[in-house]
């Protein structure tokens, strides 16, 4: 064993943090088969890491992701399970495609058509390997423990033959089928979207109210009256007295250029409180107008192309014009004809495609969906069945998705989100899975005249041509759980040994779109639950509470954070403040502050290093000698199950400030500094900081990894986890508190009187102090003497409370009196001119409304610092002139 080990006085995390990297890469513990006593490891723990879009590099958001999820797995490894996190990247098929197509304008003046199907795929093939190479570097800059030998791709064949297989089965039970519905249609980039795919901008527009005719006597409001021609009813609520004369009646309307055949129809879906509460119908352009003509039974009529002009149906007036040039010339035809009735700016969220930038274009097109209501016969797993549903029974893909969240099966972490996931549920349409895009998994369809076969291979015969669609990437990510453990082989070992998984961790913004498709995949074709617990993590803000973007200059680049500050603080930085399913704020300063906290613990060890002989590990709890000993281990003891609990209930935060509170207070400020003074505490002090080093692994795995080596036990990361062995005794307990508060009051009096920090002070006791409590005072507070209250307060002496204690600090000689009074009446003078300041500022309506939200809140904050300092100051002054 080393003596007295000298560590540099600073961590370099450059320095350290690659090596240990290779280290733990060569020793191959990120697979569960190589970790010691494998035989003794038999609850698994199974995590699928969300895998990140193969189009560029990792943000903050899959940072603050890998640090939860390392967490998480580190501490399973640790605590003796049969640990594995999956590794594996996104194809991201419509979001790969736009970005190399768009690289290919730019440099080559090209598009994809031009390069035809199989030269652009080897195009974007390539890109997405460069990426991926990135994004597998970062990660394992920050430490992610996942095991590399699983690795998979959405898109790679063993991903493929499971597509292939689940569509097959999908389609053989009815579940898949081909039909014309309206779907989201993006006319820049030619192809069908999800509703993940189409982002929303706050904007304004204007709300047109207007009567499709003379004739007609209700009139209606939209901020889209373009396709009012292709409209085909009037809706009203069922129990709106204005039109209940009208449901039913029908009307035959000369309208901008076309011929409308409107029926009145009633439905409860109708907002009364919209615009005239009346709705013109517009089945072929809103998906919510297309469940209306479903339920009412009404034609379609599709008045707007793929490139967003407007078709002959849609009549002589706009036929062939854009949706914007039409608009205008539907609203110039009702303002002649006298039917115009109101004009209103009004605020609307305006939907665009994410990738292309496109205006998102509601159209009916033949598409392939997956059936949510459709019963089939449920098939049950033989392993892991699903509770309350029979083998056999008929159910539906939305009645599976509803019945595990509903029944506790799977368990959603917070649980507010568990009504937004019924919300979206409940509200579950078809999913359309074709997209008219070349990158991604081909439709295993092939049609010959009006022949279709659904089929991996070519069908037997001449004249049979594939589907050139491909399959959204959300169906491949939907089978990620299994998929990645070799299903559809069945007997697959890692599927037998880790499904379902343990966890399922991401941002609570994909909720709906990926942790819901899992949902649907795995009850349907394994008959089990794909996870038994959904975290869910909020966004990764900058400091003032936006969301990062590079058109704002307030994007951190983790790898930026990595270089300057090391892992571990960036680590630290993403996981201390987050809480499930709420947004976090992050900035530079804040990594900068966790780096000095790695210092913190990087000085602690090299204090006790050097405090001891030899640097050993001590397996038995040490025999405490002392009131400190005693307080520490319990203390101690009583931090590590707080921490075991955090980490089983995923209370990351909470987890992080425990640790960091009794690391940096009550070890070093208080049990450090008392091992200067009593001698002998060498075992103490190596046993628990081995172990508090273990606790911090899974937060801090880099530095933490570097001091343990020098315990000559091998690699934390396979460490045991710590576990409490020693009961902290009451009376102990208040002991060491007394002792704490008694040092911090006399701390408190030189600080107020500006009493040199060397100068030994004189202190009268008027209560019973312990005599553990007694050397440690004179030595941590410097007091020359301690002696009883007499009856007769000493001159000159500042009081202060502990508990029912009072104790005298004497000081004469050590300050003027009148002099200190007058110093403090200045500054509380001023500090009271500062806040007259600050509270006219406030109390004026004009400033908090109009600054800026950060600029009143930073007046707010100082209006409340300044109120404590005054507070603080006449607190002073009245200690003084009762001195």
């Amino acid at each position: 064993m080393s003596k007295g080990i000298d560590l540099p006085k600073a961590y370099e995390a450059k320095q350290v943090e690659d090596g240990i990297s290779a280290t733990w890469m060569q020793s191959g513990f990120f697979s569960p088969e190589n970790l010691p006593e494998r035989e003794n490891r038999r609850e698994p723990f199974s995590i699928i890491l969300p895998p990140p879009n193969v189009t560029g590099t990792l943000h903050m958001g899959h940072a603050v992701m890998l640090a939860i999820e390392d967490a998480m797995v580190r501490f399973a490894r640790m605590s003796g399970k049969n640990a594995v996190w999956i590794p594996g990247t996104d194809h991201a098929a419509i979001a790969t495609e736009s970005k190399v197509e768009k690289m290919l304008i730019e440099k080559e003046g090209k598009t994809r058509h031009d390069l035809g199907r199989e030269a652009f795929l080897r195009r974007v093939e390539a890109f997405a390997k460069e990426s991926h190479d990135t994004i597998v570097n970062q990660m394992k800059k920050m430490g992610a423990s996942v095991d590399w030998s699983r690795e998979a791709y959405t898109l790679d064949e063993k991903r493929h033959d499971a597509v292939n297989t689940a569509f097959l089965r999908m389609y053989k039970d009815g579940l898949i089928y081909r039909g014309y519905r309206v779907i989201n249609w993006d006319p820049v980039g030619k192809t069908a979207v999800s509703d993940e795919e189409v982002e929303y901008k706050e904007g304004t527009a204007t709300l047109y109210t207007f009567r499709y005719g003379k004739d007609v006597p209700i009139a209606i409001s939209t901020t889209r009256p373009e396709t009012k021609v292709g409209d085909t009813a009037i809706a009203v609520h069922p129990d709106d007295p204005r039109y209940q004369a009208f449901i039913g009646k029908e009307f035959d309307v000369a309208f901008a250029g076309t011929t409308l055949h409107l029926r009145v129809i009633a439905d409860a879906c109708v907002d009364r409180e919209f615009g005239t509460g009346a709705l013109g119908v517009t089945p072929a352009h809103s998906l919510a107008d297309a469940d209306l003509a479903h339920v009412h039974e009404l034609p379609m009529i599709q008045v707007i192309d793929e490139s967003a002009h407007m078709t002959q149906e849609a009549g002589t007036l706009v036929a062939g014009k854009s949706t914007l040039e039409a608009r205008a010339l539907v609203i110039e035809w009702l303002r002649e004809e006298g039917l115009l009735l109101g004009e209103e700016e009004v605020s609307q969220n305006l939907s665009y495609a994410q990738r292309s930038g496109g205006v998102i274009e509601p159209l009916p097109k033949e598409q392939w969906f997956i059936d949510v209501n459709k019963s089939f016969h449920f098939r049950n797993s033989t392993r892991h069945p699903i509770d309350g549903v029979e083998d056999g029974q008929e159910v539906s893909l939305k009645s599976l998705m509803q019945h595990v969240v509903r029944s506790g099966q799977i368990k959603i972490i917070p649980d507010r989100f568990s009504k937004t996931y019924f919300h979206w549920i409940d509200h579950l349409r078809d999913w359309n899975i074709s997209r008219q895009i070349w990158f991604g998994h081909r439709l295993p369809v092939w049609y010959r005249n009006t022949e279709v076969k659904v089929s991996v291979t070519k069908p037997e015969g001449e004249g049979w041509e594939r589907d050139p669609d491909t399959l959204d990437t959300w169906f491949s990510s939907g089978l990620w759980t299994f998929s990645t453990l070799g299903w559809p082989n069945e007997s697959s070992p890692d599927l037998l040994a880790y499904h379902p998984t343990t966890v399922m961790e991401t941002g609570y913004d994909i909720l709906f779109f990926w942790v819901a498709r899992m949902i649907l995949m795995s009850t349907y074709l394994l008959g089990e639950i794909p996870f038994e617990t959904v975290y869910l993590h909020g966004l990764v803000l900058d400091e003032e509470g936006r969301k990062m973007s590079k058109s704002l200059g307030n994007v951190l680049n983790p790898l930026d954070m990595i270089d300057r500050y090391g892992a571990d603080a960036t680590r630290l930085s993403l996981l201390i403040g987050s809480t499930p399913g709420n947004d976090m704020k992050i900035s530079e300063e804040k990594v900068a502050g966790f780096r000095n906290f790695t210092n913190k613990l990087w000085n602690i060890s090299r204090f006790v290093f050097l405090s001891v002989d030899d640097v050993k590990s001590i397996e038995k709890p040490p025999v405490p000698k002392t009131l400190a000993d005693r307080w520490i281990l319990g203390r101690f003891s009583e931090v590590e199950k707080k921490v075991t609990h955090h980490f089983e209930a995923h209370e990351f935060s909470f987890l992080g400030e425990t640790l960091r509170d009794f690391t940096w207070n009550e070890f070093a400020d208080w049990y450090l500094e008392i091992a200067k003074i009593e001698k002998g505490k060498e075992e103490i002090l190596l046993y628990i900081l081995e172990r508090l080093l273990l606790l911090w692994h899974p937060f801090m795995p880099f530095v933490t990894e570097e001091l343990s080596k020098n315990f000559g036990k091998g690699l934390a990361l396979i460490a045991p986890w710590p576990v409490a062995e020693y009961a902290l005794a009451s009376i102990d307990q208040q002991a060491m508190m007394e002792l704490q508060e008694i040092i911090t009051a006399i701390r408190s009096v030189r600080s107020t009187y500006h009493v040199n920090s060397q100068v030994m002070l004189d202190i009268v006791v008027d209560g019973l102090l312990s005599p553990d409590v007694e050397p440690l005072v004179k030595s941590l507070a410097k007091v020359a003497s301690i002696s009883s209250f007499q009856g007769e307060k000493p001159a000159q002496a500042a009081v202060v409370l502990v508990g029912e204690m009072e104790i005298y600090v004497k000081l004469e000689g050590f300050i003027d009196v009148q002099k200190e009074i007058t110093h403090v009446e200045e500054e509380l003078a001023e500090a009271k001119r500062y806040m007259q300041l600050l509270e006219q500022k406030l109390g004026n309506t004009a400033f908090v409304e109009h600054a800026p939200a950060a600029v009143v809140e930073e007046e707010r904050a100082k209006r409340e610092a300044t109120f404590d300092r005054i507070q603080k100051l006449e607190q002073s002054l009245h200690h003084l002139s009762h001195v």
